[in-house]
C-alpha cells in the first residue's frame, strides 16, 4: 500500500553499564528477578557493534521493571514493548508478564474501578491489536473488549480526551491519540476495521484530521503511517510532501534528532532553561523515521534510509538501549525505552534480524 518504491560519576555509570551488559546469556529475566536498568544518560558508552540479543534484553528488563515498581501502563515504556517487542521474538521469547499486565488491566481494574485516562484505554487496546496483528494473527478477546470501549470513549469530534501533560510527542495533544487509535483500529486482527463502530469512529477520525492540521512533522508522519492502513487521511501529494520534509530534517551523518521532529511545534515548550538539540541524532527519531518510511514504501537500500540504519547500527549503548534525550526536561529521559523500541522495529523492517511490518 505505500506511496514509494546528572550528578552520577562517570566511573559508577560505566559500572553499572558493565554490568547489564555482563547480562547476555544468563537466565531469562522475570517480573521475579528482573535487576534495576542501566541508569538512561547521554554519557552511556556505545557498545561499538550492534546486538539484537542486548536490545530484547534491554526492552525485558525496562518493561518488566516498570510495571514491578510503578505497576502501570505507561506510553515510553511497557505500551511500547508490545509493539516491538515480537519482532525480536525469534531472539528470545517476549516477556508474557508484560502482555499479562495490560490484559489485567482491561478484564480487571477497568471493570473494578475503571481506567484512569481515557488515554490508556485507547494506549491498552491499540498495542494489544498490534500485538495480536505481530503474534496470533487473531483479534484476542480481551483485545476486543479494550478496542470497543476505546470507541465508547470518542468525543463528537473524532478525538479522545488525551494527557496533556507536555511531555512529547505522545503525552501533549489530542492530535496523537487520534492518529493512534487509527492504526490501532485498522491493524487490529479479523476485520474489526469493517464493524459498524469501528468504521463510524473512522469516519470521525477522518473527519478530524482534515479539520486540524498536525503541530509538526513528527504527527505528519504519525498521519503518514496510519493513511497506509486508512483510507481518505492523505493523499498521494500530501504524502510525498511530508517524506521530502523528512529527508530535509535528516543530519549530515545519518540520523534524525526529536528536536527536529517536533522543531516549529508553537504550544511545546521546555521545562527547562535548556536549549534543544536540533542537530544530535537519537534513538527515537531515528528508529520512528527509519520505520514509518519504511511503511510507505521506501526501500531499505535508499541512500536516505540506508544513513538512518547504519546510525542505528552503530549508535546502540551498552546497556542494549538506543539514547534519546527528553524533550522536555534533563531528568528521566525515559522516552529512550520508546526509542528503542523504534530503533527494533526499524532495524527489523530493514531486514536486519527479521523482517517486520506493521
Amino acid at each position: 500500500m505505500g506511496i514509494f518504491g546528572a550528578g552520577i560519576k562517570r566511573s559508577a555509570l560505566a559500572a553499572s553499564w558493565l554490568f547489564a551488559a555482563s547480562l547476555g546469556g544468563a537466565e531469562t529475566i522475570t517480573i521475579d528477578n528482573v535487576p534495576s536498568p542501566a541508569p538512561i544518560s547521554a554519557a552511556e558508552p556505545v557498545r561499538g557493534h550492534l546486538s539484537l540479543e542486548s536490545a530484547a534484553r534491554s526492552l525485558d528488563t525496562a518493561a518488566l521493571h516498570w510495571q514491578k515498581t510503578r505497576k502501570c501502563g505507561t506510553c515510553h515504556t511497557n505500551f511500547a514493548y508490545l509493539m516491538a517487542r515480537p519482532a525480536l521474538a525469534s531472539i528470545s521469547p517476549p516477556a508474557p508478564e508484560v502482555r499479562g499486565f495490560i490484559e489485567e488491566m482491561v478484564d480487571v481494574r477497568w471493570e473494578k474501578v475503571g481506567p484512569r485516562w481515557d488515554a490508556e484505554v485507547v494506549c491498552a487496546a491499540v498495542t494489544l491489536a498490534m500485538n495480536d496483528r505481530r503474534t496470533s494473527g487473531k483479534l484476542h478477546p480481551t483485545t476486543r473488549k479494550a478496542l470497543d470501549r476505546m470507541l465508547g470513549l470518542q468525543r463528537a469530534d473524532g478525538s479522545w480526551d488525551w494527557l496533556k501533560c507536555g511531555w512529547p510527542p505522545m503525552e501533549s495533544d489530542d492530535h496523537y491519540g487520534v492518529t493512534f487509535a487509527a492504526l490501532g483500529i485498522a491493524l487490529a486482527p479479523e476485520g474489526y476495521a469493517e464493524t459498524s463502530p469501528a468504521r463510524k469512529s473512522l469516519d470521525a477520525i477522518r473527519r478530524y484530521l482534515r479539520e486540524r492540521p498536525a503541530p509538526s512533522l513528527h504527527h505528519r508522519l504519525m498521519a503518514l503511517w496510519a493513511s497506509q492502513h486508512v483510507d481518505g487521511l492523505l493523499d498521494e501529494a500530501e504524502g510525498r510532501a511530508v517524506l521530502d520534509e523528512l529527508w530535509t530534517r535528516e543530519l549530515p551523518g545519518g540520523g534524525w534528532a526529536i528536536a527536529g521532529l517536533l522543531d516549529g511545534w508553537k504550544e511545546h515548550k521546555r521545562q527547562d532553561d535548556q536549549a534543544q538539540e536540533l542537530a544530535k541524532a537519537d534513538g527515537y527519531a531515528t528508529g520512528f523515521a527509519v520505520y514509518v518510511a519504511r511503511q510507505v514504501g521506501v526501500l531499505a537500500d535508499d541512500p536516505r534510509l540506508a544513513r538512518g540504519v547504519r546510525w542505528l547500527r552503530t549508535q546502540q549503548r551498552q546497556s542494549g538501549r538506543w539514547f534519546t534525550r527528553s524533550p522536555t526536561a534533563d531528568n528521566h529521559h525515559f522516552i529512550s525505552n520508546a526509542g528503542t523500541a523504534f530503533a527494533v522495529l526499524a532495524l527489523t523492517a530493514c531486514g536486519v534480524g527479521r523482517s517486520a511490518s506493521l
